[in-house]
């Protein structure tokens, strides 16, 4: 089963060494062996059809069975937003929250990146994820944060595989992904007798404990906690079983 960053072809050009072993010394498990996503058997992507007027006729039928069918939906949207919640949920296209937690437009404030991570408060490291937050919190008043993280996380197996000292194989996927490190130590010091995949299920859900500790770094999420205006909540989506669990954070 491919994961989100199943990308065997692509590989970041190195310095030269002088011995040839050194290359598959290097070579990650995750940059190879997933091989690409079989074809939709149906619905989404007619077969045949150009990308571009995919996008075009999904969204006629939107505007046909949805937009036009609901202005009482989308008539208060035209004079702003006031979401209840900020979700951040991984870039998987396998995972959308608007779509597996029934939300409708103006419910979430959203933002996706790989793995769902969210950095510890950085005015230089962080500025896209702490903008976003900031903004959700001071701006639009959100009540609730929800970090989801998902089954098969490619994000994940890549943080997992990942070997002390060997050189990066992307320019910005392992530097991001480190992020959850303090949940992979843990994985491998508590789960180290579990195969492979039941690890990465344990650090999926680690790695989301981990972006809820870093939101309380951020002083206006502090203060919203500390005020009771704002609330925490980790969540798992587990498209393989169909089953999605959240815990909540002090």
């Amino acid at each position: 089963m491919s994961g989100c960053l199943c990308l065997p072809c692509y590989k970041k050009a190195a310095p030269k060494t002088d011995s040839s072993a050194d290359s598959n010394q290097n070579l990650k498990p995750w940059t190879v062996p997933f091989p690409p996503p079989p074809p939709p058997k149906s619905g989404f992507l007619l077969q045949g059809m150009d990308p571009v007027e995919r996008l075009k006729s999904g969204f006629e039928k939107f505007k046909t069975d949805v937009y036009n069918k609901k202005p009482e939906l989308f008539t208060p949207l035209k004079d702003g937003q006031a979401p209840t919640y900020m979700v951040f949920s991984c870039a998987d296209s396998r995972c959308c929250p608007s779509v597996t937690l029934g939300l409708n437009p103006g419910e979430a404030f959203t933002v996706r990146n790989i793995a769902s991570m969210i950095g510890p408060y950085d005015k230089t490291k962080y500025t896209g994820t702490g903008s976003a937050i900031e903004y959700a919190v001071c701006a639009l008043k959100v009540k609730v944060i929800v970090v989801i993280g998902h089954s098969r996380c490619g994000g994940v197996k890549a943080l997992l595989s990942m070997q002390d000292g060997v050189p990066d194989t992307f320019h910005f996927v392992e530097d991001w992904v480190r992020i959850g490190y303090p949940a992979k130590k843990k994985v491998q010091t508590e789960c180290a007798m579990l195969p492979f995949d039941d690890q990465c299920s344990v650090l999926e859900r680690g790695v989301v404990n981990v972006s809820l500790e870093n939101l309380k770094t951020y002083p206006f999420v502090k203060e919203g906690l500390a005020n009771g205006t704002l609330k925490l909540v980790g969540g798992h989506y587990d498209f393989v079983n169909g089953k999605f669990e959240t815990w909540e954070t002090s």
